[in-house]
């Protein structure tokens, strides 16, 4: 079977598109939380999407089923906040390992299903890891900038355990994403490689994925898109990009950025537009493919998909829409020191 790395060199590979807007769909309840087994819990768990992975494991099934059928190459575990840091939310954090390892084993059955009824295009599966509800780098406390409520190594520890679940749930990369904060995705990579160096398992490749806040360019950590890579490119990922906060339009010049930048593949799954008063999303399916699309067109990626607000219908058109433009080539990058003035990570 063909390797993804094999396919990425291909093909301009497909990305799914939004968990959170497709479990919206169902309209579940506070008792379709909490499933049977959390009945008479004591903390209400509605909105808490990844405890889905134990509570409807076929309502999540379907959601991957549902893009795969739309012609993504690469599913998302639902596990976007599955670290005992955001569990605590919910006081649920003695679950987190429990999650990953279920959404892990959903999202591998899928893809395995779409790759049987075609093994000339193997379906994958990403671990998603998202960037905790807390940051390293930014004090929650205005009155005191040198507070943190949340220290490297325990960000560290709660990413290896969510690593270690996902790998033995059977990911076949890992993809830490949503990153507003680079010290807490320094806090990732250094989980990652702690998780292989301990366990002496083959060591799975690594997506990274930034979120760029507004039109200033930069993380809301501060960092400049340059800055980040600089900061990044010591964990040698399979793949860089960005993802969230912006629709693909207002995404254009970072991405072009991002693809003189890189050595390695390039990734985009921007928004559904911007959110409306509402916080909804309503570009339609065709308008956000025809703007990736253009990326398409000038060369800049290599991963294409879709963030908040988009569905299936998204992710459809976006791959019928690129699928007539060959991937990005890799750069031939000469291995020099490289410092950025705005670097603070």
């Amino acid at each position: 079977m063909k390797s993804l790395h094999d396919c990425a060199l291909e093909r301009i590979l497909i990305i799914d598109g939004a968990m959170g807007t497709m479990i919206q769909r169902h309209r579940l309840s506070e008792q379709d939380y909490r499933g049977q087994r959390f009945a008479d819990y004591h903390r209400d768990v509605k909105g808490n999407n990844d405890l889905l992975n134990l509570t409807q494991p076929q309502i999540i099934r379907s959601i991957h089923e549902a893009y795969l059928e739309a012609g993504a190459d690469i599913i998302e575990t639902n596990t976007f906040s599955s670290t005992r840091i955001a569990q605590a939310d919910y006081d649920m954090q003695e679950l987190a390992y429990e999650l990953n390892l279920a959404g892990a084993r959903i999202a591998r059955e899928a893809a395995d299903a779409f790759t049987r009824r075609n093994p000339d295009r193997p379906r994958f599966v990403a671990g998603a890891i998202g960037p905790t509800n807390k940051t390293l780098s930014i004090s929650p406390d205005v009155t005191n900038p040198g507070y943190r409520a949340v220290s490297f190594d325990e960000v560290a520890a709660a990413y290896e355990e969510q690593v270690r679940g996902l790998v033995e749930g059977g990911v076949d990369v890992l993809l830490i994403e949503t990153i507003f904060d680079t010290l807490n995705a320094k806090a990732a990579i250094y989980a990652i490689r702690q998780y292989f160096r301990k366990t002496g398992r083959q060591p799975l490749p690594i997506m990274i994925s930034v979120t760029i806040t507004d039109a200033s360019g930069r993380t809301l950590s501060g960092q400049t898109l340059e800055a980040f890579y600089i900061s990044i490119m010591h964990a040698r990922p399979f793949s860089v990009g960005l993802n969230c906060a912006l629709g693909a339009r207002q995404m254009g010049p970072y991405l072009e950025e991002l693809s003189r930048l890189a050595s390695c593949f390039v990734s985009v799954y921007p928004n559904a537009g911007l959110p409306n008063a509402f916080g909804e999303y309503d570009e339609l399916p065709h308008d956000t493919a025809q703007a990736i699309e253009g990326f398409a067109r000038e060369g800049w990626v290599n991963i294409v998909g879709g963030c908040c607000g988009t569905t299936p219908d998204h992710i459809r058109e976006i791959a019928r829409l690129v699928s007539s433009y060959p991937p990005r080539p890799l750069p031939e990058v000469a291995h020099t020191l490289q410092t950025a003035d705005s670097m603070e990570a």
